[in-house]
């Protein structure tokens, strides 16, 4: 299904003459992703609580960080953010623990994203969407090519053709140790060193055409201006989707040394003007059909047990839901903060500047 069709039938049911706890005049305040949410999903959240929702929108986890640092953790009531953020909110101060009795959906959760890594106890977050970052590539360009990072790095297995990396330095470090064979979560200097220095090396190769964020580096590849790329498996489902003849000889990847497994998650700020509310819209999120129309829209992974029957075929399946194998050598992306995220931040601002 095209992310911009919707479910008709099931806004149509029930949902719409529930009666409301909230006021006529509330309004929940959204701050998410772009083009990250079904708007037909909005309009039932509004009819079932008799509410208004008022969205607003970053470009990426910095900019999120430094709004709700400027006093934007009064302003919104839920954000969504991804999961190596979430240790750094939680220790700055910036949320406020889930009230679990409020979201009994908790329980549709798939077992892999009950109590994480990343929020132990799971006291702070519930999960929304969840994907993967691998390589896509031109089969004609590549006809036998490796599930491997060394489709970027191995000027061999390049062989001339123009590729990109990924603008997340912290996805290229945990790539290229990967290759390295030090594992993609590595947080060491010494490993980090090693790691910045293959990539200085990948990105002065001729061939090289710049570092490109993982969306806009699909229409590149459709257009034949690279020929492999680093993206996430939701965005090359949805493109290929819109635009199959441009999409026809391109294959996505997970590459076998290992490769990041995300997951952006729900969260209330912490002085949140309508936390009950908040509640009341994660526990949304996380019904069944809900779940899945979020999914069907987007083209990127539920974490939602009960939602997987109401799936569309293509989403549940590779590459939107990998392997037992694959799902083995993914991971997740370290959080760093103090020490360790200044000196990250050195040496990928050495690896873009030199």
């Amino acid at each position: 299904m095209n992310r911009r069709m919707s479910w008709p039938a099931f806004l149509a049911g029930g949902l719409l003459f529930c009666g409301s706890a909230f006021g006529a005049t509330q309004k929940l305040y959204l701050f998410n992703w772009t083009e990250y949410m079904d708007p037909d999903i909005i309009k039932a959240f509004e009819s079932k609580y008799d509410v208004d929702v008022v969205e607003s929108h970053f470009g990426s986890l910095a900019e999120m960080y430094a709004k709700l640092q400027a006093g934007g953790d009064a302003q919104y009531d839920v954000i969504v953010p991804s999961n190596y953020f979430v240790p750094r909110l939680i220790k700055a101060g910036l949320v406020q623990p889930l009230e679990l009795d409020k979201v009994p959906n908790m329980a549709n959760v798939m077992d892999k994203f009950q109590h994480p890594s990343y929020d132990p106890g799971q006291a702070y977050s519930a999960p929304y969407q969840w994907g993967t970052t691998g390589i896509v590539y031109n089969t004609k360009a590549y006809p036998d090519a490796p599930a491997s990072w060394s489709l970027i790095f191995d000027p061999e297995q390049t062989g001339g053709q123009p590729f990109s990396m990924m603008t997340d330095g912290q996805v290229m470090i945990g790539a290229a140790c990967a290759y390295l064979g030090k594992g993609y979560q590595c947080t060491d200097r010494k490993s980090w060193a090693e790691a910045a220095k293959l990539l200085l090396k990948t990105k002065h190769r001729d061939n090289f055409t710049g570092f490109v964020d993982g969306t806009p580096a699909l229409p590149q590849m459709a257009r034949g201006v690279t020929q492999a790329a680093l993206t996430f498996n939701g965005d090359y489902l949805l493109d290929k989707a819109e635009n199959p003849d441009g999409f026809k000889y391109l294959e996505y990847v997970l590459p076998e040394e290992g490769s990041e497994l995300w997951v952006d998650v729900m969260m209330i700020p912490k002085r949140a003007p309508h936390p009950e509310l908040a509640n009341a819209f994660i526990n949304f999120i996380l019904d069944a059909k809900v779940g899945a129309q979020l999914s069907n829209y987007n083209y990127y992974s539920t974490p939602n047990k009960a939602a997987v029957p109401h799936l569309d075929p293509e989403l549940q399946v590779p590459p939107a839901m990998p392997t037992d194998e694959q799902m083995a050598k993914l991971y997740f992306t370290p959080s760093l903060d103090g020490e360790a995220l200044q000196t990250f931040q050195q040496i990928w601002s050495e690896v873009q500047s030199r």
